[in-house]
């Protein structure tokens, strides 16, 4: 978790909204990704995305067996659908996401067993430290008056 923590504090330093990922198989990191919706202007640029396509890219395989992916926070709808169909095994997580979690706020889609594949959740990892990176990123949003820095 700690190096997912790393990459969403290199997001933050790009006016990203902090948030990072990591995918780990056989103790070694293989995909790393951090929010870069504002600079690519692209809403799929979500730190789980990047780190999966590198960790497929890595593996040369879309199925990422016996793989765990660390998030700061928890995925949303479109990436948690991703971690199913990447066959991601494991997926740990540092806070929950109220407005948006979709492995075990709002949604369950990690372990929906109409799905074709489900995955282990491990919430709360770290999770004072992540979500003390996301409040402060907005309150200092909040001070300035401004959202995050565009392209």
């Amino acid at each position: 978790m700690r190096e997912a923590i790393a990459e969403a504090r290199l997001a933050e330093q790009n006016g990203e909204v902090p948030v990072g990922s990591i995918i780990v198989h056989e103790g070694t990191i293989i995909g790393r990704g951090r929010n870069a919706r504002e600079t690519s202007q692209d809403p799929t640029t979500h730190a789980e995305m990047i780190a999966i396509r590198e960790a497929a890219n890595a593996l040369g395989s879309w199925r990422l067996i016996d793989t765990t992916l660390y998030v700061t926070l928890e995925p949303c709808p479109m990436c948690a659908g991703a971690l199913v169909n990447a066959r991601v095994p494991r997926v740990v997580w540092g806070c929950n996401d109220p407005k948006a979690g979709a492995t075990e706020t709002l949604y369950t889609i990690g372990s929906d067993p109409r799905l074709n594949h489900r995955f282990d959740c491990v919430p709360g990892v770290l999770g004072d430290e992540c979500s003390a990176l996301l409040t402060e990123f907005f309150a200092a949003i909040r001070a300035k008056g401004s959202p995050p820095k565009r392209r």
